[in-house]
């Protein structure tokens, strides 16, 4: 078998790219190792930066997105009881974000690959990735027992973090960041009507955050130590903890109900460069993890592969390389910065174990400095919609 791309990994990053280059012209085949449902069903993100939202609109993905979408045009923090809001309206030229499931995300992505005959092979096994380094890669798989060898020009690991993809980049040039954050999130979903907007909570017992998922849908989350027993939390127990870390007036237009999804997910940061070797590019988790407090993570990976399409697309329409050199470069140098603002977004708004008085300090006086400065609220406003993809 042989196609141009070979995609490694059918979530955001790679189902985006393959649209991204079926538009271009560009014969790819995608190669998946879960079900379509259960890749579609995985709980994750929540939150469309405007870009991402711009680009499903322009590959013509996003009529369910313009009707049901949630657009949220601030966002609020509260301290110690004082809530700060944050106008993106006024502050960064009318852009916003869209509260839109990833889950709804990925049901538009795979209607529309079917509908356009993208090839998608799922609950592959055994995937071996071979001579990256050379001008004929390769890509051997099983699937209904029975093994296929794909050859093509090019391979894009969009296969997560415990994929096979980052492995084929030699140790010896591989480099890898990691920060381990010393407590979770304990998140539940409840078919309950949300606040109205997003509220993010410092609070002496941690942090809090009230989101959504839909008009009826609610998230909601809670800092807890990383050895958070799940089982412990009942659904009262969890609405009077969220209750009491965001305050009586924030709480007072909860809306209380059965939760029907509930777990405990880690953060941490994590980076390895390069995010390229020979004729093998890495795009999304394959290459970085991004706390989920400024919600970067699916719209990091749309970023990279709107990167990896351009450059490509060029390959293939001048012959040039330069563009596809360049690629690790580009998308880490936006990579870097998200995870800049996440990481100072999750110091600002989590009470950290190890705290003492003088972070304490430091983290009322940015909280502030946020109120006073409207420099400082714009720089928050500009990160949380999404820096230019280019």
């Amino acid at each position: 078998m042989r196609t141009q791309v070979a995609i490694v990994g059918a979530g955001p990053a790679g189902l985006f790219l393959a649209h991204l280059l079926h538009r271009h012209g560009i014969e790819v085949r995608v190669l998946e190792r879960r079900s379509r449902s259960y890749v579609e069903g995985r709980v994750r993100a929540g939150v469309l930066e405007q870009s991402t939202a711009d680009l499903m609109a322009e590959l013509g993905l996003g009529a369910r997105l313009q009707r049901e979408g949630l657009v949220h045009d601030r966002t609020s923090i509260a301290c110690d009881g004082e809530v700060l809001r944050i106008d993106f309206g006024t502050l960064v030229g009318g852009r916003s974000v869209i509260v839109y499931g990833q889950q709804e995300v990925m049901k538009d992505l795979f209607d529309s690959a079917s509908k356009r005959g993208i090839d998608i092979a799922f609950e592959v096994e055994d995937v071996e990735i071979r001579d990256v380094d050379s001008d004929h890669p390769s890509v051997i798989y099983s699937n209904d027992g029975r093994q296929t060898r794909m050859d093509c020009d090019f391979i894009a690991g969009c296969d997560g973090s415990h994929g096979a993809s980052r492995g084929v980049i030699p140790a010896s040039l591989l480099r890898v960041f990691e920060r381990v954050y010393p407590f979770g999130w304990l998140g539940i979903l409840a078919d309950v009507p949300p606040l109205d907007e997003l509220i993010y909570c410092n609070h002496e017992r941690g942090f809090a955050l009230a989101s959504m998922r839909s008009r009826s849908r609610s998230r909601y989350y809670l800092q807890c130590p990383l050895d958070e027993n799940l089982d412990a939390w009942s659904d009262d127990r969890f609405w009077d903890e969220l209750s009491l870390r965001l305050g009586p007036q924030i709480a007072a237009g909860l809306t209380r109900g059965a939760s029907f999804e509930k777990s405990i997910a880690p953060l941490r940061s994590f980076v390895a460069e390069p995010m390229q070797y020979g004729r093998l590019f890495l795009a999304g988790d394959a290459a970085h993890i991004v706390p989920p407090t400024g919600a970067k993570g699916l719209n990091l990976a749309v970023a990279d592969v709107k990167a990896l399409s351009d450059a490509i697309s060029a390959f293939y329409r001048t012959g040039s390389r330069e563009q596809l050199d360049g690629y690790s470069a580009k998308a880490l140098a936006r990579v870097w910065k998200a995870e800049r603002f996440s990481w100072w977004f999750t110091k600002l708004t989590h009470r950290f174990p190890d705290m003492d008085g003088f972070d304490r300090r430091i983290q009322i006086a940015e909280f502030d400095y946020l109120r006073n400065s409207r420099a400082a609220r714009t720089a928050l406003a500009e990160n949380y919609v999404g820096l230019p993809l280019d």
